[in-house]
């Protein structure tokens, strides 16, 4: 059993949101935003969905906390997202000065790090790999039913 306010708790609450995208039939990316151990935002890929190539998970939790906290700055939060960043998630980030950022698969192609680690806020902290099987093989399973 995970025990409460762990990164690998609030990881099995971001591949919640990635089980639903996946059912969607968006690529299955999920995250979440916690402040003071507190989930204070959900989301999931909703490219497909909303026709935007924007909406990723990470997007659609910044605007979801923003919103519910009644600021743009996420000092003090940290995004947990099954998924490396992209390097437009990475750089949303980056605005929101989010104070940490915990992912679990690796993009070996599109993710920021690859194309530039430098991206996010100099105060924001990195953790990699967290639940990082668990990740990968949601996507793997989508796309391997996709072909």
């Amino acid at each position: 059993m995970l025990e409460l306010y762990t990164d690998k708790f609030f990881m099995t609450e971001a591949l919640k949101e990635a089980a639903e995208a996946f059912d969607k039939g968006e690529v299955p990316v999920g995250a979440i935003i916690v402040c003071n151990d507190r989930i204070v935002a959900r989301a999931h890929n909703l490219t497909e969905q909303l026709t935007d190539v924007t909406a990723h998970a990470e997007m659609q939790a910044f605007t979801a906390a923003s919103n519910f906290l009644g600021n743009k700055f996420l000092e003090g939060c940290t995004l947990y997202v099954t998924l490396e960043p992209c390097v437009m998630c990475a750089g949303a980030a980056y605005w929101t000065q989010i104070s940490k950022i915990v992912f679990g698969a690796y993009d070996e192609k599109r993710g920021f790090s690859k194309i530039n680690s430098g991206i996010l806020h100099p105060k924001t902290k990195l953790v990699k790999g967290v639940l990082e099987n668990e990740c990968s093989v949601i996507l793997t399973d989508f796309f391997s039913r996709k072909r």
